[in-house]
């Protein structure tokens, strides 16, 4: 009866270990999975930060084009208006 009940004791434990071991095994490519996934979405995050870092220096310079074509007509029309001041 000893033997018996340690017998069963024993095939216990080890179906224990055993479901232990697959559980853990499935857990590590669970993690290993969304690591992965975790990688893949910071690339395309940084992917596209750099998008909008992009389109944000072609704006600025953009911005500059425009401040200057604005100087550019601000003086051209004042000059006009001098012009116009002087024929009147």
């Amino acid at each position: 009866m000893k033997t018996s009940l340690s017998l069963f004791v024993t095939t216990i434990c080890l179906v224990i270990l055993a479901s232990c071991s697959d559980v853990t095994s499935k857990f590590e490519n669970q993690l290993n999975n969304l690591s992965n996934k975790a990688n893949q979405l910071d690339s395309v995050i940084n992917t596209e930060i750099n998008r909008v870092k992009s389109l944000d220096s072609v704006m600025n310079l953009e911005d500059l084009k425009i401040n200057n074509l604005d100087s550019l007509v601000n003086k051209t029309s004042s000059k006009l208006d001098s012009i116009w001041k002087e024929y009147k």
